[in-house]
């Protein structure tokens, strides 16, 4: 069996149209036909196009920090990696150190790219890097959180009980849990 993609013509789009939208979301609808013939039309969630970051920030050698925050989706508090939008004109590395100083109050001197994840890729059209920061100092920025985040460290000797908690379920932070540990096993 290959582990090789076949290369393959992308469907084409021979309409776009949006078919609602709220203050955060657009859905768009899309007329397709693929290769062999099959039209179909296919719905999903249009981003802005701007991609967004999440941070491992280590403290020191043996601890990273998490945040608690609110997650309105499962409508309860959520422990995962601090994250958020790409500001129009910023690369993902002037984010993280942008949301990394909202979030939990410290700029990274190193930022190192992990990995590019994309979220539900059958519905949404968004991108979020992933991005070790180290070498932190302490930089406080405001951010637009309606309450002060907790912020949360944690040993990276205790990953596996981090990934036992009732509130890590993030999937995209369960993600940078693995690629975190792929990245400390080759160093």
């Amino acid at each position: 069996m290959s582990k090789t993609a076949v290369p393959r013509d992308l469907p084409v789009i021979h309409q776009r149209q949006d078919v609602a939208q709220s203050r955060l979301f657009k859905i768009e609808s899309i007329d397709l036909e693929f290769s062999n013939g099959a039209t179909r039309q296919y719905e999903r969630m249009r981003g802005s196009g701007r991609g967004a970051v999440m941070m491992v920030p280590f403290i020191d050698a043996e601890t990273f920090l998490l945040v608690r925050e609110y997650a309105a989706g499962t409508h309860n508090y959520q422990l995962g990696f601090p994250k958020g939008l790409i500001d129009p004109g910023e690369s993902p590395e002037q984010a993280a150190n942008r949301e990394l100083m909202e979030e939990v109050g410290y700029g990274a001197h190193q930022l190192q790219h992990l990995h590019t994840v994309h979220m539900a890729p059958t519905f949404f059209n968004s991108s979020m890097h992933i991005l070790l920061a180290q070498d932190l100092y302490p930089q406080r920025l405001e951010g637009d959180e309606p309450e002060p985040l907790e912020v949360v460290p944690w040993k990276v000797s205790e990953i596996d009980t981090l990934l036992q908690q009732a509130d890590f379920t993030e999937a995209r932070s369960i993600a940078a849990v693995l690629l975190l540990e792929r990245h400390l096993r080759s160093a």
